[in-house]
């Protein structure tokens, strides 16, 4: 939603913006990659799925989200080939969802775009200002996530 009047933009819209602007190129780039069946929301799954696989539960909880609404996209990327889905050692009845050779290339396809898109950054604003802004985000991460825990 563009803001029409002369009000200055929150922080929130300031974050929000760029980043929904980045996700939509990356996952623009990905069906010329061979990965068309891959959709923007399967991101709550990719950028929490541990290396060694990671239970539907903890997916669901690092991306604030319901077990039943990760489950969903869980197992569309499991009928996609991105995924499998086998029994956690430490508890026979819950599963694991881990990363398929499939699922690590998509995943590596987003990187690759996401470096790009980083590198159009550096050339249209300059590398020392993109510096500047990833630190800036960096310091504005740490102190907002100290605040949630105090």
């Amino acid at each position: 939603m563009q803001q029409t009047d002369d009000r200055p933009k929150s922080l929130g819209s300031l974050l929000r913006q760029p980043y929904q602007a980045l996700q939509h190129r990356l996952y623009q780039a990905l069906p010329q990659h061979g990965f068309a069946d891959i959709r923007a929301a399967h991101s709550a799954v990719l950028r929490h799925i541990d290396p060694e696989g990671t239970r539907i539960t903890v997916l669901a909880e690092r991306a604030g989200m319901t077990k039943q609404s990760m489950g969903y996209l869980v197992d569309s990327l499991v009928a996609g080939g991105y995924l499998n889905l086998m029994p956690d050692p430490a508890d026979g009845r819950a599963k694991l969802a881990a990363l398929t050779q499939r699922g690590t290339a998509a995943i590596q396809t987003l990187l690759e775009e996401s470096a790009a898109c980083e590198r159009l950054l550096a050339q249209r604003i300059g590398e020392e200002k993109l510096a500047q802004l990833r630190e800036l985000l960096e310091q504005a991460g740490e102190v907002l996530l100290q605040e949630m825990d105090s």
